[in-house]
């Protein structure tokens, strides 16, 4: 970057030069203008006081301005200058200046589209006045370049400014109540040791505006004085605030702080502890994210340019980034180290053709965070052709696929997506005149893909993908129907063979049922035959009953008792008779 800012200050020179040489501008081209603001006032000696430096452009756009100031060394000394609020991006010289020689130089770059308007800010002086008496300001020099491609000086004229500078003012050396404090009393408290769990370290920024303290407190002290300011010797007075061992504060302001404290014991007030805090809650100043290349640019890492200020605590050494919904990675500002008052300059990791969203978090020494986001376009590499490609490849063919690109002895890897979703690639490199040859590493499996190639150059820099290009891998005709055909034979055999056995299951057991059935015929016919047999018996014996009733009955008359037995055998028997034959019927019905 060096490199380049003094190429382009050489040019910028080179340029105003010829221009004022050969006088080849015309006279409606100077319609720039370089002035002081303010450009009068009146101030006393040993104070400070500001000037801003403007540039006014309002009939054309300038890109490009520098000078040299005067001032008189006598009277003014400059104490700092600052870029706060410049319309310069870049610059060519860093503001400097020289209480010695009575001088501040500037030369500064606004980048495209450049600057037109009334009051463009350069830059802020702050003076400080030594001497009483008269202090003018004036351009020894200057120049404000067209945004023309030409590098046209337009500077039409160079302001002053005059300054009325009084008297002195008597200086009275700072009298604190600390200073005025007696020597330290013997036997009284030692000063206190303070801790703060919200600001630990005095020189560290925090962000919190609610500081907390905390000390120990001895058993003889009978007081505790406190006090919280920004001076840093401030007495906390001798009237005691209470027996604590903590103290709080809300809100504070943000700045640097002191808390102080002392305790008191029966000997008297011991020394006073001074606890600095530092307290910033703004955020960074607004800043604009800008392109060493544009917004839109072919290089495929483009250059970025973050520069912001934090004018209480200071920028912290790093800014956080992200491109697009992609991860956030933290850029060191190694660069500014050593060029301190330069702008960050890093490049991205390459996002990819297309248009893209950077966002960067710039933080301050407290932690307090600014925003800002800028869009760009990364412009792609002319996508190759393919130009041959089998749409039917056979199962185990090696594949190869012919194109050409425009860049020569490029990179361009072919993309493969099967059926499933799975993604490879293979790169192969174009030859000196742009063609290339692709033959796959591995025989692709049976399926459908998808398949397309893009190009990538020595700077990766991408091209936009072809379109998708669809091929099938299948096996020969004769080598399907076998295999159809031994599908099939796996499939028909063990149906075959299940059949078989279920045929035979079924007849096995019609085999052992009619076995079963004829068993059981015979059983019954037994059954049936033992039956007869035994109640053949049965009814031979209850009509031997039955005989000896009526012979008993001719006889003489038969009791109740004996009618009523007799008259139940009689029925019993025809009962039983016709319920043993009905059922043996039955039986046989069953197992015929």
């Amino acid at each position: 970057m060096e490199e380049i800012f003094k190429n382009v200050r050489c040019l910028l020179i080179s340029s105003a030069l010829l221009f004022i040489v050969f006088g080849i501008l015309p006279a409606t081209a100077q319609a720039a203008s370089l002035y002081f603001s303010p450009s009068s006032g009146s101030y006393a000696v040993g104070k400070t006081f500001n000037v801003n430096v403007y540039v006014s452009s309002a009939d054309q756009a300038m890109n490009a301005a520098s000078g040299v100031i005067s001032f008189p060394r006598d009277k003014l000394e400059i104490t700092s200058l600052s870029k706060s609020g410049s319309i310069f991006s870049l610059w060519v010289l860093e503001p400097s200046f020289s209480n010695s020689a009575g001088v501040i130089n500037f030369e500064g770059i606004v980048l495209n589209p450049g600057f037109s308007g009334a009051a463009g800010k350069v830059l802020t002086a702050n003076f400080k006045v030594k001497t009483a008496g008269t202090a003018r300001l004036n351009f020894s020099s200057g120049s404000a370049l067209a945004n023309d491609g030409k590098g046209t000086n337009i500077l039409a004229s160079l302001g002053s400014a005059q300054f009325s500078l009084g008297g002195a003012v008597p200086t009275v050396p700072e009298v604190t109540e600390e200073k005025l404090a007696p020597a330290p009393i013997s036997g009284a408290p030692s000063a206190p040791q303070v801790s703060s769990a919200t600001h630990p370290e005095s020189n560290k920024w925090y962000s919190n505006k609610n500081p907390q303290f905390s000390w120990a407190l001895p058993a003889n002290v009978n007081g505790v004085s406190v006090y919280f300011s920004q001076s840093p010797t401030s007495n906390p007075g001798p009237v005691s605030n209470g027996l604590f061992a903590a103290k709080s504060y809300e809100n504070i302001e943000d700045g640097v702080w002191y808390f102080h404290i002392k305790m008191r014991n029966s000997a008297g007030w011991g020394p006073i502890t001074h606890f600095k805090i530092q307290i910033d809650t703004t955020p960074p100043e607004p800043f604009e994210i800008r392109f060493v290349d544009g917004n839109e640019t072919d290089n495929p890492r483009p250059t970025i340019i973050v520069d912001h200020e934090d004018s209480l605590s200071g920028i912290a050494g790093h800014c956080d980034v992200k491109v697009d919904n992609g991860e956030w990675f933290v850029s060191n500002y190694e660069d500014k180290i050593e060029r301190p008052n330069q702008p960050h300059i890093f490049p991205l990791p390459p996002p990819g053709p297309g248009r893209h969203t950077i966002v960067v978090k710039a933080f301050d020494k407290a932690g307090n965070d600014r925003i800002a986001t800028a869009e760009f376009t990364i412009k792609p590499l002319e996508t190759p052709v393919i130009t041959e490609y089998p749409k039917v490849l056979a199962s185990g063919e090696i594949l190869v696929i012919k194109g050409i690109s425009r860049y020569l002895r490029s990179l361009v890897t072919m993309w493969f997506q099967g059926e499933k979703g799975e993604l490879k690639s293979q790169s192969v490199k174009a030859d000196e005149k742009g063609n290339f040859t692709f033959i796959a590493d591995e025989r692709l499996k049976d399926g459908i893909y998808n398949f397309w190639a893009e190009v990538v150059d020595e700077r990766q820099a991408k091209s936009l993908p072809t379109e998708k290009l669809t091929m099938a891998v299948k096996r020969p005709a004769f080598l399907r129907v076998g295999s159809l055909a031994v599908a099939l034979l796996s499939v028909a055999v063990p149906l075959a063979a299940l059949v078989i056995l279920l045929l035979f299951i079924l007849w096995f057991g019609w085999h052992k049922f009619v076995l079963f059935r004829n068993r059981l015929r015979k059983e019954v016919q037994e059954a049936e035959q033992t039956l007869h047999r035994a109640f053949d018996l049965l009814k031979k014996d209850i009509r031997n009953q039955i005989k000896l009733l009526n012979k008993t009955q001719n006889k003489r008359p038969l009791t109740k008792e004996e009618e009523k037995i007799f008259q139940q055998l009689k029925k019993d028997l025809d009962d039983s008779e016709g319920l043993i034959g009905k059922e043996i019927k039955d039986i046989k019905k069953a197992v015929k």
